[in-house]
């Protein structure tokens, strides 16, 4: 009671050290912003800022398509989410916005939902220049665009508060689980997923978008089925465009060293597309689909749909999983090689206040993008200051310059979004290396990537979770068991399956577990002590209990026949208490059998029964049973048991 009253004043205690402390952890900039130094940090971060502006833009439209929305809700998303990170983030090099594997999670949270509500399943016309103001006006009437984006701020409301709710319990350790071979898997297998969702665009096409289980067969037995349908002007830019953006991309990535800033393909491909599109009229002439009205200005703020919540709940948390974890992962990856500390509970609370906030003004969830996340890098920024300048950036096309993407194709945005998934196709060729190294690693891998790819992004997600999992608890189970040896003239004992020339000690056997002793391995523990020992205790005592028997047995017959017939005899008398040489039990080549306890972290209370029944068990064969090298909690529980 003490302890706890003493804890509770110390963090209850408020006075004016405590609320500026509070105030400065909540919103960090207030702590670096008045040591910010203008001469060697603002020139780094407004090139920065701006480079990264200009290749946002081409992706906030298109990523906009990935999540079912309308182009200018992209832009918003970019323009606010920036705002928000720099007065809340403690890391200085994370680009917050759209990412291509959220939007293709929303993308398909929100088909569903249309689906629920009975709009028609054709996206690449109504979704794209679907009402602006009808869901403002207050009448209640709600065309296709309008849901969907209600459907998505509702969702991105929801995603926002599980990951501050996560931040303010201190979870952040929580990421933890998600090792790097899983998030790599998932990656490239919602990569795969989202350059099919988009071949529809490439091609022209108009089918449905497939959901739920075998989406990404079904997809593309479509594509193949209506193949003769394809849009031959969407085809031949959509060539064009790739044959373009893709060289150059590889260009930037070659020699990004010796480049001052990547050039700007996407946003150079973009404006000649939309010009070309616009001076030859490919919507009327050719059918070509096209990004449409792009209003200017912001809309009023709203509120999500309260009543959308209950369906959205279990879309938004592993929404909210894999944001917060690409977010944390980047960010402690960043501040490690630049020499900065990285909260990660903030880092969740930011993330999870960038997707709450922006939820009022019609944006979509987002995250730490690594993409632009690495141009924000290697282009010399100093501090989030270069948010602020990228978030000016998307100000300017908000305002003036949107509606000038009116004519721009669809299949432009399908190839830049496709462009921007190279990263993700190329952990394919670290496949080998990473067998070399890990097999079990490798196995979690394409575990995720093909339950990502060929069942949905979500199970797949919680298919890679759980077999990452298991494969830590069938490390543990059958873990590494050796019996040691010891080098000559020295104290050290190593394993003599490994090294040569170890020295055995008569009649001692040195027996080695690499892992903690506990409920799920206590079997395979002594089987593999039995087995390495080459002594099985259960096996002699049983052997010895019926030469015993039979021993006990052949005496009583041959004291009955002596006893009736010889009973005066006195020799049989001595041969009777004399046991036969059969009886005595069986002979084993040690004495002592040693347990080194150095690799075991823990032990239960199933891991200590098993000790105490080996312990019973050799016993009674004669054989001793010492433990060694055991760490105090270890000595702990064995003292308490």
């Amino acid at each position: 009671k003490d302890f706890i009253l003493k804890k509770a004043r110390e963090v209850c205690t408020c006075n004016h050290q405590t609320i500026i402390t509070f105030f400065c952890q909540l919103f960090p900039v207030l702590e670096w912003l008045p040591r910010y130094n203008t001469k060697t940090h603002l020139l780094g971060d407004v090139i920065s800022g701006l480079l990264v502006g200009i290749v946002a833009i081409p992706q906030s439209i298109s990523y906009s398509l990935l999540a079912n929305q309308d182009p200018i809700y992209g832009i918003y998303t970019n323009f606010f989410c920036n705002i928000i990170y720099v007065a809340m983030a403690t890391s200085r090099h994370n680009f917050v916005g759209s990412f291509g594997v959220l939007c293709l999670m929303i993308g398909q949270s929100v088909n569903r939902h249309l689906q629920l509500a009975g709009y028609s399943n054709d996206n690449t016309g109504s979704l794209l220049v679907g009402n602006f103001t009808s869901s403002s006006n207050g009448t209640g009437t709600c065309d296709r665009s309008c849901y969907a984006i209600t459907v998505a701020l509702s969702l991105s409301f929801l995603v926002g508060l599980y990951q501050i709710l996560l931040g303010l319990l201190q979870l952040g350790f929580v990421a933890v689980y998600l090792s790097e071979p899983l998030l790599s898997g998932f990656v490239t297998g919602s990569s795969l997923t989202i350059i099919t969702s988009q071949m529809k665009y490439l091609l022209g096409l108009k089918i449905p978008r497939h959901e739920g289980v075998g989406s990404f067969i079904l997809t593309w037995v479509d594509l193949f089925r209506y193949i003769q349908n394809s849009n031959i002007c969407d085809l031949i830019t959509s060539l064009v465009a790739l044959a373009i953006i893709v060289p150059v991309k590889e260009l930037n990535d070659r020699y990004k060293e010796k480049m001052k800033a990547p050039f700007p393909i996407e946003l150079l491909v973009v404006i000649v597309a939309t010009v070309t599109s616009y001076y030859f009229n490919f919507e009327e002439r050719y059918k070509s689909a096209v990004c449409g009205i792009i209003p200017t200005g912001f809309r009023k703020p709203t509120l999500p749909d309260i009543n959308l919540f209950s369906t959205l709940a279990v879309d938004a948390l592993p929404i909210a999983v894999i944001g917060f974890a690409m977010t944390v992962s980047l960010a402690e990856i960043f501040g490690k090689k630049h020499g900065y500390a990285v909260r990660a509970n903030q880092e969740m609370i930011a993330i999870g206040m960038c997707n709450l906030i922006p939820s009022f003004f019609y944006c979509f969830a987002s995250s730490a993008a690594l993409t632009k996340t690495l141009l924000k890098e290697s282009t010399g920024t100093h501090t989030q200051i270069s948010g602020l300048v990228t978030s000016l950036v998307m100000l300017l096309v908000l305002l003036w310059i949107a509606p000038l993407f009116y004519s721009l194709q669809t299949s432009i945005l399908g190839v830049v979004t496709i462009v921007n998934l190279r990263s993700g196709l190329r952990k394919f060729c670290d496949t080998p290396r990473m067998w070399q190294l890990s097999k079990l690693d490798t196995v979690v891998w394409w575990t995720t990537m093909l339950s990502s790819t060929l069942i949905t992004t979500e199970i797949g997600l919680l298919v890679g979770i759980c077999f990452a999992l298991l494969c830590i608890i069938f490390r543990t189970q059958r873990p590494r068991a050796t019996l040691l040896g010891k080098v000559s003239n020295t104290e050290i004992y190593e394993d003599q399956s490994t090294y040569k020339q170890l020295s055995s000690i008569a009649n001692i056997k040195i027996f080695r577990f690499e892992s903690s002793l506990y409920y799920a391995n206590k079997d395979y523990f002594k089987a593999v002590l039995y087995r390495k020992t080459g002594v099985n205790p259960i096996l002699l005592s049983a052997k010895h209990q019926r030469v015993e028997a039979q021993g006990n047995a052949d005496t009583g017959n041959s004291k009955s026949s002596f006893g009736t017939r010889f009973g005066c005899l006195k020799p049989a008398k001595e041969r009777v208490e004399k046991p036969p040489a059969a009886a005595c039990p069986p002979s084993t080549d040690m004495h002592t059998l040693v347990l080194d306890c150095g690799a075991m972290q823990f032990i239960d209370t199933v891991g200590l029964s098993a000790l105490k029944e080996i312990h019973h068990e050799y016993k009674e064969i004669g054989v001793q049973v010492l433990l060694a090298n055991c760490n105090p909690s270890i000595r702990h529980r064995l003292r308490e048991g």
